[in-house]
């Protein structure tokens, strides 16, 4: 009888670090998700954000060759942030998925 209890106890524990282990995993989800978003709303902000630079420099600089240095400095700048951001989804969808695959 006593053996039949030690079996229910293991299987009780057992079935609590199971749950916890889903507990924990759909909060690390949540996390990658609402960073996921963030990171987004950042990206469109940001890219909202250059458009509009782009935009003042046309209306006000009158002289054309002073805006077309401006201009191509505004372009290398929007083109490091698309390079820069790339690499860093990559670097972060790389992570997310070696975690994935470390624990499963």
């Amino acid at each position: 009888m006593e053996n039949k209890n030690n079996n229910w106890n293991e299987i009780s524990e057992e079935i609590a670090e199971v749950a916890k282990k889903i507990k924990d995993r759909s909060g690390e989800e949540d996390l990658v998700g609402d960073l996921k978003d963030s990171l987004k709303n950042t990206i469109e902000n940001t890219s909202e954000v250059i458009k509009n630079i782009i935009g003042t420099i046309e209306e006000t600089i009158k002289d054309e060759e002073i805006k077309k240095e401006t201009l191509d400095i505004v372009n290398k700048i929007n083109n490091e942030i698309k390079q820069t951001v790339s690499e860093a989804s990559k670097n972060i969808l790389n992570l997310d998925n070696s975690d994935l695959s470390e624990e499963e």
